[in-house]
């Protein structure tokens, strides 16, 4: 009797459905529970995650059939070959902490004072090992190879990715997936984020700008350093309501505003600070360059001279669109269509977006339950999120690995 070799597909990828639902999934995630405890219970800041790291390589190595490389200081890729030829593909998980102090009330809070895992990290690294844990177990069967990246410095620019991506070890390695917790959605829900521009640029700038001072009933001999930086917080309003495209996400928001001590001084000097978001590349140029011409303009028309530290922070995560298919249809299958959302933009940044210059990315959240925001000292994610985390990890990386 012949099978076709869509029959035979179709086999395969019910195997592996069968697979991931096996006691390996219920084990891994239990096991992952703990692991996420020890973590959050010894944070470590970015790029200073080293008991982190070597803790989450000896894991890897301890699933057996995992190589163990470490591309940077505080960074560790696993490599799994499955026992059959295939594609290869990637997932990420962060694993810094922040420099925040934890009022969470947890019995496995920081022991580090002023440290926490305010964000989540300490969720995805855990889950990303119980995925690895699973998926080393049916190695043999697997076809393809699996990069599991835990990355360092993801909360710290310019961030732990672009350090990972220049030691070459991800080379041929064909799509990149990540994920990250997000607060007051259903712990363990899976959000798909659309295809295209998923989270903002972070972008922004510092400004001095040096005027002469005066007494105040005098400014005819003085320069006003604050005339001049109000005139520009006002210039800058314009930019995004009278150059980018209706439509297209843009924010400048000048948040600092320092100067003088005194009523009736004119100060010498003032200092912004602002943050600038955008979604697509070409806004992104635009906002810095009418932002630069602004600033100089201004100045120049006000007798002020000035110093502009303008910062690139990171790009807007770019969602392939077919990967975002195959993750909505992989996570419906995993946990359950009520469990699985389209979610909008995030509005934050995120150092992911960089590993779009060695392969199509996509990014998706894991809800984490109510609580207060990530960054919040009193963030506090649900362990119950993370079997349907691993779950969903694994059904994606098997379905991307069987498709064409």
């Amino acid at each position: 009797m012949q099978i076709s070799l869509l029959t035979l597909l179709v086999l395969l990828l019910q195997t592996f459905s069968a697979m991931a639902q096996q006691p390996e999934v219920q084990s891994a995630a239990r096991d992952a529970v703990e692991w996420r405890h020890h973590i959050h219970e010894n944070p470590e800041l970015s790029f200073e995650e080293y008991k982190t790291s070597n803790y989450v390589a000896d894991l890897l190595a301890s699933f057996g059939h995992i190589e163990i490389l470490r591309p940077t200081k505080t960074s560790v890729v696993g490599i799994l070959r499955g026992g059959k030829p295939g594609k290869t593909v990637g997932f990420r998980a962060d694993m810094d902490a922040l420099p925040v102090q934890e009022e969470t009330g947890f019995s496995f809070a920081s022991k580090t004072p002023g440290v926490s895992h305010a964000c989540g990290h300490d969720m995805h690294t855990a889950m990303l090992l119980g995925t690895a844990k699973v998926l080393a177990s049916m190695q043999k069967e697997l076809p393809g190879t699996v990069y599991f990246i835990f990355q360092p410095g993801e909360e710290k620019s310019p961030g732990g990715a672009l350090p990972i991506i220049k030691s070459g070890v991800l080379k041929g390695v064909d799509a990149i997936f990540g994920a990250h917790v997000m607060p007051n959605e259903p712990a363990g829900s899976i959000g798909i984020l659309p295809a295209g521009a998923a989270s903002s640029s972070s972008d922004g700038f510092f400004l001095t700008i040096q005027g002469k001072g005066s007494h105040g009933s005098m400014p005819q001999l003085g320069v006003d350093p604050i005339v001049t930086g109000s005139e520009i917080v006002m210039a800058l309003q314009t930019v995004v309501s009278r150059n980018a495209t209706p439509g297209d996400m843009a924010v400048i928001t000048v948040g600092k505003f320092q100067s003088g001590n005194a009523p009736n001084v004119i100060p010498d000097k003032a200092e912004l600070g602002a943050s600038i978001r955008s979604v697509t590349p070409e806004t992104r140029k635009l906002l810095e360059e009418r932002t630069r011409s602004v600033i100089d303009h201004v100045c120049k028309a006000n007798g002020a001279q000035y110093k502009l530290d303008y910062v690139l922070g990171y790009p807007s995560i770019q969602n392939n669109a077919a990967l975002r298919e195959l993750a909505k249809k992989a996570a419906v299958e995993a946990v359950g269509e009520k469990n699985v959302f389209d979610s909008p933009r995030i509005p934050a940044s995120e150092d992911f977006s960089y590993y779009a210059q060695v392969a199509p990315t996509y990014f998706m959240t894991i809800g984490s339950g109510d609580g207060p925001a990530n960054h919040n000292p009193g963030f506090k994610a649900d362990d119950g999120a993370i079997l349907n985390g691993i779950k969903a990890e694994v059904r994606m990386i098997l379905d991307y690995l069987n498709s064409k």
